[in-house]
């Protein structure tokens, strides 16, 4: 197993990913192209150690949610490798599944159930016996604040809400590594500060965390390094204190988005 990072456990290694999409011909005249596949990511590497918390940002259409979902297993890369504790996640599918809990934006919850049945829906699905499934429910839903709302069907609950409840559901199984694109989206400030406490809180458990998001102060605030991905490709990556002698995050990601497109109108 790598060791590095301050001599943290690798957990997540990706090498060389790409992913491509067939466009069909009234989306190759929408994008002005005549290209048969868009490349989605392009020959992206790096690495997530254990009990870090890696900030993958970039702006809409850069890459970041096709890779997340490379990384969850929803989709399988054109091209290179994802590893977790060292073993090709393709060839290990339902192991990987077991390990991570995965969250992304686009999640859709049934209207007509309440928190509480989907909770218990979920948790029967990852195989927790009643105990357990109990347990992590009250940890869950007191640390999201949903308790109040265990009864009320999700259709009824706030865009806020029903986001602490995807999140709760996709801890139900204490995953080692947590995988959350936008996990703040459409929470209010109050919510999105118990959000950004519960992601500090894993980290002090251990867990590996990567964050994709468009909003530079949450990357900067919990990220302890950080990955800028535009059109598909890193750009940079580095810990905090290389970004601070960058200028900070925004200038850097400014710089680094302006020098992509001067590239693509050259």
């Amino acid at each position: 197993m790598s060791m590095n990072n301050n001599n943290r456990k690798e957990v997540i290694k990706v090498t060389h990913l790409s992913k491509s999409f067939r466009l069909s011909y009234k989306q190759r005249k929408e994008n002005k192209t005549d290209d048969k596949y868009l490349k989605a990511v392009d020959d992206l590497s790096f690495s997530l150690y254990e009990g870090e918390i890696y900030g993958l940002l970039g702006p809409n259409g850069a890459g970041k949610t096709t890779t997340l979902r490379m990384l969850a297993t929803l989709f399988t890369p054109s091209s290179g490798n994802i590893y977790l504790d060292g073993k090709d996640i393709q060839n290990n599918l339902e192991e990987t599944r077991k390990k991570i809990g995965f969250l992304t934006s686009e999640l859709k919850l049934d209207n007509f159930f309440t928190p509480d049945y989907t909770f218990d829906f979920f948790a029967e699905l990852y195989g927790l016996d009643k105990v357990e499934s109990v347990r992590r429910k009250e940890i869950l839903f007191n640390q999201f604040g949903i308790d109040e709302y265990r009864y009320k069907k999700i259709g009824e609950l706030s865009s806020g809400m029903k986001q602490k409840v995807s999140l709760a559901i996709s801890l139900i199984h204490n995953p080692q590594i947590i995988i959350y694109d936008e996990p703040t989206n459409g929470l209010d400030i109050i919510a999105s500060k118990a959000v950004e406490d519960y992601l500090l809180k894993l980290k002090e458990e251990n867990k590996s965390i990567i964050i994709s998001t468009h909003i530079l102060p949450l990357v900067e605030k919990l990220s302890d390094r950080i990955g800028i991905i535009i059109d598909g490709k890193m750009q940079f990556e580095g810990n905090k204190e290389e970004v601070k002698n960058l200028g900070g995050l925004e200038k850097l990601f400014f710089d680094l988005y302006n020098e992509a497109r001067d590239k693509i109108d050259a």
